[in-house]
């Protein structure tokens, strides 16, 4: 991957390439009184889109947790309609 300058890029531009492609930020902050170490942090961040995120492997139990409970609570409620519409299920011959 090479850098590129686009001096003409806008915020969403710069938004829409993070979260496709990802951004990671390794941090080590030691803060120090005359020479003496006293509080040291390991900072380790990643923003991404949640596709990007999945493709490599961060985030995925997660993901599937969230993803079973939705499963879970539409299957209790059944699908959210407006007021006084009504779901039919229609099944092709394949199905039957």
């Amino acid at each position: 991957m090479e850098p590129t300058r686009d001096t003409h890029a806008t915020l969403v531009d710069l938004l829409d390439r993070v979260l496709d492609k990802g951004l990671v930020i390794n941090a080590d902050i030691v803060i120090s009184v005359a020479g003496i170490p006293l509080l040291g942090i390991n900072l380790r961040a990643a923003l991404a889109g949640m596709e990007t995120m999945l493709k490599y492997g961060l985030m995925r139990d997660l993901d599937e947790r969230i993803r079973a409970y939705a499963q879970r609570e539409r299957q209790k409620t059944g699908p959210i309609l407006d007021e006084g519409r009504k779901l039919f299920y229609v099944l092709s011959d394949q199905y039957r």
